[in-house]
């Protein structure tokens, strides 16, 4: 299989050559039709001029005047009624010519042999020093008739030309070719770089890096690998991280279920003691069914939107409802609950919309301080419904804010060892806000609390 460097230097040139036998065709086609009448035209002219000079100048002498004309620039064939003939200027490379066109010059007409030179033959019939290739004139001179035919004698006006237009047309080629090559070898090298980059990249090697400093569609292309590579690897970090916290996630319980199963074995085991291992059992069967059902729900939310099913409903009715719920939790904590709660209408999932707002509150209520605050607040904005849980809280630092909606992250491990949970919440959360078209933020400052707003589409 030839290589791209390979098959851009043959399209090139084949380009090029395409390029040069459809000008050559477009420009016989105007030499034929437009230079052709035009070259035979301005000859006749000189021609007759000559003619009518020699016939106002019948004691000129006639070789004498041809042999100074062809020293400038003309071939000359001369004819007279007996048909002797003479040549002036550099010799016909073929002298035949129809005795009809003699005839019908020394009869008095006009021979346009460089008009009807024949029609197959390319631009190159420009320069064909054939006698047939003239212009005839008739005269007389000292009561005799005469045939003068005539043509520019190319190789004397453009000999040099000849070798500068072969040079130039030769080096034009070469040029050409060494240009296409070094060019191609340009445009091509950043793609072989991506090619070895991407081979890098299926083999599971996300640290690539490209030496490409262009400001075209390549060094655009180039960038946006690099990105990607760095998503990619980022992706990795992420799955192996979440195949971590989910196995310690799942293992931790189970262990503590078959420890304490194995304990409950003991039949001296005092009833006291015994119960309170099986409610250690049931809380770690509460956890696992937890950690599953959400599991299965964020895989749900992340593999099939279709698992929306929007309809209008009171955002303002269904937040106050919940609140209600986790009274009885927020009283036990001391914390102060303010809010601002109008009844506001929208169109969304109510049941996936609960689950955002059940996150960010008993979120606010886990990692509040104690006698902490904790403000809501729904609001009008346009065509939108904004939403704002605030709390007075442990807050996050700039590293865990970027985090945090990552699955099965939680704030550092020092701060929020003794409060349970997956690390799932929020990151469902904003999975459910983002498939309603929605937008959550959050704000937040170590040691001072934390804000999450949610902005949704009211229809």
């Amino acid at each position: 299989m030839k290589s791209l460097y390979t098959k851009f230097v043959v399209i090139t040139i084949g380009i090029m050559v395409i390029s040069g036998i459809i000008g050559f065709i477009i420009s016989n086609t105007y030499y034929q039709h437009k230079l052709k009448p035009y070259n035979d035209e301005k000859n006749t002219k000189i021609a007759l001029n000559i003619a009518e000079f020699i016939e106002a100048h019948p004691e000129i002498n006639l070789h004498e005047y041809f042999e100074h004309l062809s020293s400038i620039g003309y071939q000359f064939y001369l004819l007279d009624d007996f048909e002797r003939e003479a040549f002036f200027g550099q010799p016909f490379r073929d002298d035949t010519l129809s005795s009809s066109a003699k005839k019908q010059v020394l009869n008095g007409e006009i021979y346009h042999g460089i008009l009807y030179f024949p029609q197959e033959t390319f631009v190159t019939g420009f320069f064909a020093n054939e006698l047939r290739n003239t212009i005839g004139v008739p005269f007389s001179h000292q009561g005799k008739n005469y045939a003068l035919f005539l043509r520019p004698d190319i190789k004397l006006l453009f000999n040099e030309m000849h070798l500068l237009f072969g040079w130039l047309l030769i080096l034009m080629i070469a040029l050409s070719i060494i240009l296409v090559v070094i060019s191609t070898k340009y445009l091509v090298k950043p793609i072989s770089q991506l090619t070895k980059a991407t081979k890098s990249l299926s083999q599971g090697k996300f640290n690539v890096d490209l030496e490409i400093n262009r400001r075209d569609e390549v060094g655009e292309l180039s960038e946006s690998f690099l990105k990607m590579a760095r998503k990619l690897e980022q992706m990795d970090e992420i799955r192996k991280e979440f195949i971590s916290n989910i196995s310690h996630d799942i293992q931790s319980p189970l262990s503590n279920i078959k420890g304490y199963t194995n304990l409950l074995e003991n039949e001296k085991l005092p009833p006291e003691d015994r119960d309170h291992y099986i409610s250690i059992i049931n809380n770690e069967i509460r956890r696992l069914s937890s950690l599953t059902k959400q599991l299965l729900l964020l895989a749900s939310l992340d593999r099939n939107e279709d698992i929306v099913k929007k309809k209008r409903f009171n955002v303002g009715l269904q937040v106050k409802e919940l609140i209600r719920v986790y009274q009885w939790l927020i009283s036990e904590k001391g914390i102060t609950l303010g809010y601002s709660l109008p009844e506001i209408e929208l169109t969304g999932d109510p049941e996936l919309l609960n689950t955002v707002w059940d996150n960010l509150l008993t979120n606010a209520i886990k990692y509040n301080q104690p006698n902490g605050r904790i403000e809501i607040s729904i609001e009008k904005s346009g065509k939108s419904v904004i939403l704002t849980f605030a709390d007075t809280g442990i807050g996050l630092d700039a590293k865990e804010r970027e985090r945090v909606f990552e699955p099965f992250y939680r704030a550092d491990t020092a701060r929020t060892r003794t409060i349970e949970g997956t690390g799932l919440g929020l990151s469902i959360a904003a999975t459910i806000v983002r498939l309603h078209d929605g937008l959550i933020i959050v704000h937040s400052k170590e040691g001072e609390g934390t804000t999450f707003t949610v902005e949704l589409p009211i229809s």
